[in-house]
C-alpha cells in the first residue's frame, strides 16, 4: 500500500451507475463527515466505451466540485470477479522469498483468465513460527482503468484499495465489533455483489457472488416486458404506475442471489476458527430498492439489516450545508459505504 503525504484526501467509489465521494475527519466520538456527493453517470452512449469513459470522468469531476476541499488527492478501489482476497499460511521466510511465495499462491488460486495480475499482501502477527496473513490480487487491466479515470479527471489516486476491504474498514471503525461478533457485510452492487466478514485476529473472509442488481433488474424487465430503467425507477419508488407483478418478479429474480448468500455463509461456517453468522448488514445502491432487505429476511434464517454507517457519524459543516449533507447521507448512505471506508483508510494509514 502507498503511504500518503497529505491527510486531506477524498474517498471516491467509481461505480457503474454513479460516482460516490466522501471526505471525513476524525472527531472525539469517532468520525465526522465534512462533505459527501453522489453523481449518476449519464446513460447516453453507453454502447461506446469512449463515451462511457467520458461520462464517468464528468461524473467524477462533478462529484469533486461538490466537495469543498481543494485537495486533488483521492483514494479509489477495485472489486468484482477480477479481484480476489485470500488468506495464506506459510513457514516463516525472508521478505524476498515471502513475496515470491505469495505471488505463486495467488497465481494458483485466483480464478483469473490472465496471468497479468498485481498482488499485495499483509502479514498478521500470531506469535508462532508460521507466517499468516492475506493477499489481494487484481488484474492489471482493472487497476490501469481506475488509474486512467482518475488521471483524466485531473486527480491523483494516492492509494488503490479493494472494495471489500474498504467495507470491512468502515465496519470496524463504525461498528467496533468484538471477537466472535457474528456479523457479515453484504454489498449489493450493480455489477457484482460482495460478502465480507472481519474474522478473528484480523483475517478477512471475502467472496464475490454471482448475482448483482443488474442481473436481477434484467430478469424483472424481461418478465414484465419493460425496460431495465423502468424497473430501476419502480424499485426506487419513482414510478407511480407500478406493475402488480413487480414484487413477484423481484422474489423470483432474487432466487440466485439468495442461494449464493446461503451457500457462502455455510462455506464460511465450515472454516477453521469461523464464528456463527447471525446478522448481515446490507449496503450498496440496490439495498435501498424494492424491499430487498425484507425479501432476504423472508427467505433466509438470518437477520438482514439495511446499513447506513453515516447514522453513527457527526456532520461538520455550516447549518445550511449540514442540512443538505444530512439529506444526501440519509437518502444515499447505504450506497456510499465503500467511499466512506476509502476515506477512513486514507486518513489513519497515512
Amino acid at each position: 500500500m502507498l503511504k500518503l503525504a497529505n491527510k486531506d484526501v477524498v474517498g471516491v467509489d467509481i461505480g457503474s451507475y454513479a460516482v460516490k465521494a466522501v471526505h471525513l475527519s476524525r472527531s472525539k466520538g469517532g468520525w465526522a463527515v465534512n462533505a459527501a456527493a453522489i453523481v449518476e453517470i449519464p446513460g447516453e452512449g453507453t454502447d461506446s466505451p469512449s463515451r462511457r469513459e467520458m461520462n464517468t470522468v464528468r461524473a467524477i469531476q462533478n462529484c469533486m466540485r461538490i466537495i469543498p476541499s481543494k485537495t486533488k488527492l483521492i483514494v479509489c478501489s477495485v472489486g468484482g470477479p477480477e479481484v480476489a482476497v485470500r488468506n495464506f499460511e506459510f513457514p516463516m521466510l525472508p521478505p524476498e522469498e515471502m513475496e515470491k511465495a505469495v505471488l505463486l499462491e495467488a497465481k494458483q488460486v485466483c480464478p483469473f483468465t490472465t496471468p497479468d495480475i498485481v498482488v499485495d499482501y499483509k502479514l498478521i502477527p500470531n506469535g508462532t513460527d508460521r507466517a499468516r496473513g492475506y493477499f489481494v490480487a487484481a488484474t492489471n487491466k482493472l487497476l490501469k482503468n481506475k488509474m486512467r479515470l482518475s488521471k483524466k479527471s485531473r486527480l491523483s489516486c494516492t492509494l488503490m484499495d479493494v472494495e471489500a476491504l474498504a467495507l470491512l474498514n468502515c465496519f470496524k471503525e463504525v461498528e467496533k465489533p468484538q471477537n466472535d461478533h457474528g456479523i457479515a457485510v453484504l454489498n449489493i452492487g450493480s455489477q457484482h455483489t460482495t460478502l465480507a466478514i472481519e474474522g478473528n485476529n484480523g483475517w478477512p473472509f471475502v467472496r464475490n457472488l454471482n448475482y448483482s442488481s443488474s442481473e436481477i433488474i434484467r430478469q424483472i424487465a424481461e418478465q414484465n416486458d419493460i425496460t431495465p430503467e423502468d424497473v430501476r425507477r419502480t424499485l426506487a419508488g419513482e414510478e407511480k404506475d407500478i406493475p402488480l407483478s413487480i414484487d413477484e418478479s423481484l422474489a423470483e429474480a432474487s432466487i440466485g442471489l439468495i442461494g449464493d448468500i446461503n451457500k457462502t455463509i455455510r462455506y464460511y461456517g465450515a472454516q477453521q476458527n469461523a464464528f456463527r453468522i447471525e446478522r448481515l448488514l446490507v449496503c450498496g445502491g440496490f439495498a435501498m430498492f424494492g424491499g430487498i432487505v425484507e425479501l432476504l429476511n423472508e427467505h433466509l434464517p438470518l437477520k438482514f439489516e439495511l446499513w447506513n454507517p453515516f447514522e453513527k457519524m457527526q456532520c461538520h459543516s455550516r447549518i445550511l450545508r449540514s442540512v443538505l449533507l444530512k439529506n444526501i447521507l440519509r437518502k444515499n448512505g447505504p450506497a456510499m459505504t465503500v467511499a466512506a471506508g476509502l476515506a477512513m483508510r486514507s486518513i489513519y494509514d497515512a
